[in-house]
């Protein structure tokens, strides 16, 4: 037996076990976000979105808000029981403390790795209301509040949940484990990034006309000015981001992943919760 094969397949224990109503949420939260970031390249000159450029964005953050709430009050009602959330709020609380150390610095983010470990060990359903939960508490934790704010959180949701899509998550373990998770959390990091950047470019149009988004513009002369907003803006940032969690999830993800899921195992998520009476 190989270090990247690991034991014997043995399932995973999830701490939510998502149902057809779940997913159904969570497609629909996606489905607007999507529209919300997306929208500049979605809808044609001519469209009447784009008579409001300033005010779109407004409208989908809000609207994020609800349906953010709604997946995760249906993903909650899935069997999010006590020791799942009890779980929930210290990975959040230790996300949303670790985000602080470097920001402001290059991208220097850790708690990205931390979200890429969690997600991997805890499942989907948690991963999506882990990631949207810690962004909100690290807003509110370093007054980070503003109309970003319900795209942050769904871009980290899709980033946690991400990272229990990938395969071999009941079987492939050791550095073959690692490997494939340093090489999404590289690319997710650009992702965030990109995602968050879309979010921000339509209010950029009087800041910067050579590369802010233009309603009258055509679709490629869009995306020409996307990428040099990108590329003046955020490619260090999110380049700092990919490789802080590279180095971090190759140096630590081992012990990380190992407590994880110890963790999980004694939690027994899937084990209903029973009280006795003692008195008698």
């Amino acid at each position: 037996m190989t270090a990247a094969e690991g034991p014997p397949a043995q399932r995973q224990t999830r701490a939510v076990r998502l149902g057809p109503r779940s997913w159904a949420a969570l497609a629909l939260v996606s489905a607007v976000g999507v529209a919300g970031v997306g929208w500049p390249f979605l809808a044609p000159p001519d469209s009447s979105v784009n008579a409001h450029a300033q005010d779109a964005p407004w409208l989908f953050a809000g609207l994020l808000v609800l349906l953010v709430a709604v997946a995760a009050a249906t993903i909650s009602e899935s069997g999010l029981g006590p020791k799942a959330v009890a779980m929930l709020g210290v990975l959040a609380a230790t996300g949303a403390a670790l985000r602080p150390i470097g920001a402001g610095t290059a991208g220097l983010e850790p708690m990205f790795f931390l979200m890429v470990l969690s997600g991997r060990v805890l499942g989907p359903g948690f991963g999506f209301v882990l990631g949207s939960v810690t962004m909100f508490a690290s807003a509110l934790l370093t007054g980070g509040v503003g109309p970003w704010l319900p795209f942050q959180m769904l871009s980290m949701g899709w980033f946690t949940m991400g990272a229990a899509l990938l395969p071999g998550a009941d079987r492939l373990r050791g550095r073959a484990e690692l490997c494939l998770l340093a090489v999404y959390g590289f690319l997710a990091a650009f992702a965030y990034g990109t995602v968050m950047n879309m979010a921000g470019w339509p209010f950029m149009s009087a800041l910067a006309s050579n590369i802010s988004f233009s309603p009258d513009a055509s679709l490629p002369a869009n995306l020409a000015r996307f990428l040099a907003y990108c590329l003046a803006t955020s490619l260090g940032w999110d380049l700092g981001r990919a490789l802080v969690t590279v180095a971090l999830t190759l140096t630590l993800g081992t012990p990380v992943l190992k407590a994880l899921r110890r963790a999980t195992r004694r939690a027994a998520f899937e084990a209903p919760v029973t009280f006795t009476d003692t008195t008698r």
